[in-house]
């Protein structure tokens, strides 16, 4: 007897599941971006919006400090940083 994990389809939306990140979180500097979009199209939870340079950004409701992102930027525009670290 198995029980349905998912109640609905798309309610994933409803859940934020950000409460589940690691201790770091990225931090987009925004200061060498190139608009490549890897961190975007890497991010597994979907979380990253941006079109132009420099507007890359992360909602940190979903994301669950990977790391990804970071890795995957070519610049090293995307840090992360510990959480609740404000500058």
């Amino acid at each position: 007897m198995y029980a349905p994990l998912i109640t609905k389809p798309g309610s994933s939306l409803e859940r934020k599941t950000g409460s589940w990140r690691t201790n770091l979180r990225p931090k987009f500097l925004q200061k060498d971006c190139i608009a490549c979009r890897l961190c975007y199209l890497i991010c597994p939870e979907g979380c990253i919006s941006g079109k132009e340079k420099n507007t890359f950004i992360s909602d940190y409701n979903y994301c669950k400090g990977c790391g990804l992102c970071a890795g995957v930027c070519p610049k090293d525009d995307i840090e992360m940083v510990p959480e609740g670290e404000t500058k």
